[in-house]
């Protein structure tokens, strides 16, 4: 039996503040558990939920905990406003302006100054929405809702820890030192502490809470297996592009640019800037681990990627040739069936893949078997990329993918992009869309036509047939 995911918060609240010594009334760890529950289970995250800050919280002390129950708690660009209960908290930090944030003059607030001086921000300045805003805010809404029970010590290591959680931040701004001495400037300064030694334990102790958070919040990258990586990143996809969440309705297009920005953030991402090291925690051979697995997930990711891009392109470009971007249900079928038959998809109709020499038996089998995790919003297998994968190879999917980007671009037009692929791939996409879209049956047999050296009787003929299968299934 499992436990309702408010009372898991909860009962995380209450261990941390007994770990912590701090004598908490239940009907006030209870306020602060609803605040953090609702946030999380905002219907517009996908990635950023209760079971992430649950897994979070599994291997970590109790001030690192509470740092995690709070970090994600503002996702300003993914849910579209503050979490309800915390516009007093953030009213006199930040304004809105020319559809930023900036920050607000804050001397007579010791809180929101030690937030700032940690995360390195100066009044007046716009805070950087992918450069640690977020992380900012819920810090402040973090130690103002914590003050009431917990010391300055305490509340400076919370601030702290959040900060470590800015991701993917490049080599220059990853030194992990000057965290470490704007925490031992704060505890100095909050506290009145005159004594070295125990302000460098201190020190030592919060940065071992905020790289093991850091690392703890991006793991993923470290999974042995690609496929459950994968499954991550397509929750991140999710998560980040709204359109997807209309099942059925999203686009072509609104499919090719939410799989696009992804590839595009990996083809940038170094797996040097993904987990953090500090004073040997965690140690060399440890972090050469994490380093070399976070490399091979983000170089198998690209591959993934630029093969169901190239395959969306192919049915894009098939559109455009057809009369333009649609549903991506109206050309490969729907994901899910409302009677609970399988709904019929165009990948049902494709020839046997020939099978090129130079496949990778990895990245294929997740396109055949699927990624580790369902999702609502898309299948979890990927049947026509497989396809168009066993009939180039894994370098000509790479070489189809780069004539892919020249029709992204505009380069390349949607026919000249169709053409610059294997002809008998292109023309058994084509005919597989002529069984789904009924709309655009007759298009598409031209557009055969003009793809294929067919005869036009044998056109007409195969177009025949495929209305009178047609026919017999709604029958």
């Amino acid at each position: 039996m499992s436990t309702a995911k408010i009372n898991r918060f909860i009962q995380i609240f209450n261990d941390a503040f007994t770990q912590l010594a701090a004598d908490i009334p239940m009907p006030h760890i209870e306020r602060l558990a609803i605040l953090v529950h609702r946030a999380m289970e905002n219907r517009t995250r996908k990635y950023h939920t209760s079971m992430h800050l649950f897994k979070l919280c599994e291997s970590l002390d109790a001030r690192a905990q509470l740092a995690a129950l709070f970090h994600d708690l503002v996702y300003y660009q993914l849910d579209g406003s503050f979490p309800q209960q915390t516009h007093s908290l953030l009213g006199k930090v930040c304004h809105h302006e020319n559809g930023g944030f900036i920050l607000q003059e804050m001397s007579n607030d010791p809180l929101a100054t030690m937030c700032a001086e940690i995360f390195n921000f100066e009044p007046y300045q716009a805070l950087p929405l992918y450069g640690g805003m977020n992380e900012f805010l819920s810090a402040i809404v973090a130690v103002r809702l914590l003050k009431p029970y917990l010391p300055m010590s305490d509340l400076i290591a919370i601030a702290a820890c959040i900060e470590a959680t800015i991701p993917f931040r490049d080599t220059e701004n990853k030194d992990y030192c000057q965290l470490a001495e704007k925490v031992k400037q704060q505890y100095q300064k909050r506290l009145e502490m005159q004594d070295e030694a125990a302000t460098d334990q201190y020190v030592a102790r919060v940065m071992q809470d905020a790289i093991s958070l850091s690392n703890m919040d991006i793991s993923s990258f470290a999974e042995p297996n690609p496929s459950t990586f994968l499954s991550s990143t397509w929750l991140l996809i999710e998560e980040a592009n709204t359109p997807l969440n209309e099942v059925g309705v999203y686009t072509l297009q609104d499919y090719r640019m939410a799989l696009l920005r992804m590839e595009k953030f990996l083809h940038g991402l170094k797996a040097t800037v993904v987990f953090h090291q500090y004073d040997n925690n965690p140690d060399a051979k440890e972090y050469q681990r994490l380093t070399g697995a976070a490399q091979n997930n983000i170089l198998f990711s690209r591959d993934f990627l630029a093969a169901k891009l190239t395959s969306i392109a192919v049915i894009e470009a098939i559109a455009v040739e057809t009369g333009g971007d649609c549903p991506v249900s109206m050309f490969l079928g729907d994901i899910h069936s409302n009677n609970g038959n399988r709904p019929v998809r165009a990948e049902d109709f494709l020839p046997v893949a020939p099978g090129a020499a130079d496949i990778r038996p990895e990245l294929l089998q997740v396109f055949e078997q699927g990624r580790s995790e369902k999702s609502d919003l898309d299948l979890n297998a990927s049947p026509l990329t497989a396809f168009l994968y066993r009939s180039l190879g894994h370098e000509g999917t790479l070489q189809a993918w780069r004539q892919a980007q020249r029709f992204f671009s505009g380069e390349l037009s949607a026919l000249g992009f169709l053409k610059s692929i294997d002809s008998k791939l292109i023309t058994a996409m084509v005919k597989a869309c002529m069984h789904i879209a009924i709309s655009r049956q007759e298009d598409l047999q031209y557009l055969h036509n003009a793809l294929s050296s067919s005869a036009p009787l044998a056109a007409t003929i195969a177009l025949q047939d495929i209305s009178s299968q047609n026919s017999i299934k709604t029958a």
